[in-house]
């Protein structure tokens, strides 16, 4: 959320390392010469009644590395990484019109449907979410 405060974004990638550290997810990372520009995270752990799941999040591509291809390379890596854990379904959601949802379409992934006013914009206002999801 705008504006994000530094101490914010830290206790955000703390727990997700936290996460990491207990197999509760995976975190792959994409770098450059100047760092990183994409991540992307599987939330393998799921409820007993899901075990075959999991939870694309938080795909993130720099703008200095959009329009290359990361996007679509970092969501092939989430895949084979799912593959690896087991899991044969993938889900996520995605802002309606966002040039996120085009890439997972160009990829394959099955639209479900939109669900109005799910979550706040990072600078106010509410967008919907279109759900997702990929058998493996």
């Amino acid at each position: 959320m705008y504006p994000l405060a530094p101490a914010k974004a830290q206790a955000f990638w703390r727990r997700v390392a936290a996460g990491v550290a207990a197999g509760e997810r995976a975190l792959l990372v994409a770098e450059d010469d100047t760092g990183i520009v994409g991540t992307v995270q599987l939330v393998l752990d799921q409820p007993e009644n899901q075990p075959h799941r999991a939870d694309l999040a938080k795909m993130l591509v720099h703008r200095r590395a959009r329009r290359q291809g990361l996007g679509a390379a970092l969501m092939q890596a989430a895949e084979q990484t799912a593959r690896e854990c087991g899991k044969t379904q993938l889900v996520l959601d995605t802002i309606p019109g966002s040039d996120a949802e085009r890439l997972y379409v160009r990829l394959g992934w099955i639209r479900v449907g939109t669900i109005p006013d799910y979550a706040l914009l990072p600078r106010g206002g509410l967008s919907g979410t279109t759900v997702f999801y990929k058998a493996l």
